[in-house]
C-alpha cells in the first residue's frame, strides 16, 4: 500500500491511498466467500453456493461495493498506523463512493483520499512580557448588608392586610388574565398569560414591567385593568414589543415581618453553624472579601488569555470543535436544571442543531485558549507532581458523594485544572498588569461605540 500525505486546512492530514492489485483482488474474493457461506439462497446448502449463482442472486455491483467499502476501512486504518498520524475522531473519505466503485475493478490497483482531523500545531507568539488591563474586583461591606438582607427576607413571616392598599414591598396574590392590543390581534388571549392565586411581590422586576406597579393602590376583591407593554428582548417573540392589557384581581394582601438581626436568626440561617450574629456576620465578611480577590484573578486570567489569542492563530480540527460545543451545551444544560427550569421544552430535537449552531463561536474561543494555555504549560515544564493531583481530587470527592463517578474523567479534568492554575500563575508573574476600577472597562467600549456612532451620523449629513 502506497500512502502520501497533504497538509489541509482546519488541521486535518489528507491521505492518498494507493492500494495494490493483490490487495483489490483479495478483498472482492474474500467477500465473495463471506457472501457464500451466509447466503440463503432455495434449493443451496449455506457455503455450498455455487459461485455464478452467487453472483447472479446478488449482483456483481453489490458484491463489488460491499468488497469496496470493507477494503477502504481497512486501508485507512492500516495507512493511519504505518504513518504514524495521531487521529482525532473518524476519518472522512473524500473521494466520491459511487466515482470509486466505478472505477473498481478486482485485481487492478485503485487509488482513494481520505482527510483525518489531526491535533493543532501552535507556533506560540512571545508571551513572556504580556500587558494587559482588566479591572479589580473591590470588597463593598453593603454588599454583605445587601446578603444578609435579602436572607432575612426569606426567612421573613407574611402578615394580612386589611386596612390599607397595596404597596411596593407588599405580597400580593392575584389571578390575572392577558390579552393583546396590537392592530389585528385586539382581544386575543395570551397564551400562558394567566393565572389563578398567584402570589408575586410588589417590587420592581417582577413580571412584566407595569404589571406589578398596576397592582400598587388596589385593594383585596378589587378588579383593575393594567395596561402594559411587552419588553423588545422578551424571550417569547411572538410577544416582545406588543401592547397588552391584563385583568387583574387582588385576592389577599400581605406584607413582610422581618425577624430581628441576632443571635437567633444567625442560629436559623446557618443551621447552628454559628451562635451570634456577630461570628455570622464575620464569616460573611471573610467570603465577600475571597470572592472580590478571585473574581479580580480571574479578570486578569480573562485578560491573560484575550491577549494571547489576539497574537496567536490556530487551526482547529472539527472534531475538536464539536466535542466542546456538547460540553458548552452540557454546562448550559446543567445550570438552567440548577434554576429549576424545565430544560426539555428548549433542549429538543428540533432545537439541538440551533442550539449547536449559537453555541459554536463559544466553543471555538474555549478551544483556542485552552489549546495556547496547554501548549505553554508544555514548554515551560508547568506540569502538576501527583500529590498536588491527589489533594485536589480529595478536596472534590465529598461533592460527589452519591454519584456515579467515571475517576479516569476525574484524573484528567483535575490534572487540566491544575495545569491550568499554575500556567495563569506563571504568566501572570510576567505580565504587567494595569487594574481599573470596576465597570470603567464596560463603560469604554460603550463610549467608543457611541463615538462611532456619532461620526457616522456626521458623515451621513454631509
Amino acid at each position: 500500500m502506497k500512502v502520501t500525505q497533504e497538509r489541509l486546512p482546519e488541521s486535518q492530514v489528507g491521505l492518498n491511498i494507493e492500494i495494490a492489485p493483490e490487495a483489490s483482488r483479495s478483498a472482492y474474493e474474500k467477500m465473495v466467500q463471506n457472501l457464500s457461506r451466509s447466503s440463503n439462497i432455495p434449493g443451496f446448502r449455506k457455503g455450498k453456493v455455487p459461485r455464478q449463482i452467487l453472483l447472479q442472486r446478488i449482483g456483481n455491483d453489490r458484491i463489488k461495493a460491499a468488497a469496496l467499502e470493507e477494503l477502504i476501512q481497512k486501508s485507512l486504518q492500516d495507512a493511519i498506523e504505518q504513518e504514524s498520524i495521531e487521529a482525532l475522531g473518524q476519518p472522512n473519505l473524500r473521494s466520491n463512493f459511487e466515482e470509486l466503485l466505478g472505477q473498481y475493478q478486482p485485481g487492478a490497483a485503485i487509488t482513494f483520499s481520505i482527510a483525518v482531523d489531526v491535533p493543532p500545531t501552535l507556533e506560540l507568539a512571545d508571551y513572556s512580557n504580556l500587558s494587559v488591563k482588566t479591572e479589580e474586583i473591590v470588597y463593598k461591606p453593603e454588599k454583605v448588608d445587601e446578603f444578609i438582607e435579602q436572607r432575612r427576607a426569606q426567612k421573613a413571616d407574611l402578615v394580612p392586610v386589611e386596612d390599607r392598599a397595596a404597596q411596593m414591598g407588599d405580597v400580593a396574590f392575584v389571578d390575572f388574565k392577558g390579552t393583546l392590543t396590537a392592530e389585528g390581534e385586539q382581544g386575543k388571549e395570551i397564551e400562558g398569560g394567566s393565572a389563578t392565586n398567584f402570589q408575586v411581590e410588589i417590587a420592581e422586576g417582577k413580571l412584566i414591567p407595569g404589571m406589578v406597579e398596576g397592582i400598587v393602590g388596589m385593594k383585596p376583591e378589587e378588579t383593575k385593568e393594567v395596561e402594559v407593554t411587552f419588553p423588545e428582548d422578551y424571550p417569547q417573540e411572538d410577544l416582545a414589543g406588543k401592547p397588552a392589557v391584563f385583568s387583574i384581581t387582588l385576592n389577599e394582601l400581605k406584607t413582610k415581618e422581618l425577624p430581628e438581626l441576632d443571635d437567633d436568626f444567625a442560629q436559623d440561617i446557618s443551621d447552628d453553624e454559628f451562635e451570634t450574629f456577630a461570628a455570622y456576620k464575620e464569616s460573611l465578611e471573610k467570603q465577600f472579601k475571597e470572592q472580590a480577590e478571585n473574581q479580580t484573578q480571574s479578570n486578569i486570567n480573562a485578560a491573560i488569555a484575550d491577549a494571547l489569542l489576539a497574537q496567536n492563530t490556530l487551526d482547529l480540527p472539527e472534531s475538536l470543535v464539536q466535542e466542546e460545543v456538547t460540553n458548552v451545551l452540557t454546562k448550559t444544560l446543567m445550570q438552567m436544571q440548577q434554576m429549576g427550569l424545565d430544560v426539555r421544552q428548549l433542549f429538543n430535537s428540533d432545537n439541538v442543531p440551533m442550539l449547536r449552531d449559537n453555541a459554536r463561536p463559544e466553543a471555538v474561543t474555549n478551544l483556542q485558549k485552552s489549546l495556547i494555555i496547554e501548549e505553554i504549560a508544555r514548554k515551560e515544564g508547568l506540569e502538576p507532581d501527583q500529590a498536588a493531583i491527589d489533594t485536589k481530587i480529595e478536596e472534590i470527592r465529598p461533592q460527589l458523594t452519591g454519584q456515579e463517578v467515571d475517576e479516569d474523567r476525574l484524573l484528567a479534568m483535575v490534572t487540566q485544572d491544575l495545569i491550568s492554575e499554575k500556567t495563569y500563575r506563571f504568566l501572570r508573574d510576567k505580565a504587567t498588569i494595569e487594574l481599573v476600577p470596576e465597570g470603567s472597562l464596560a463603560k469604554s467600549e460603550d463610549d467608543s461605540e457611541v463615538e462611532t456612532a456619532e461620526v457616522e451620523v456626521v458623515a451621513d449629513s454631509e
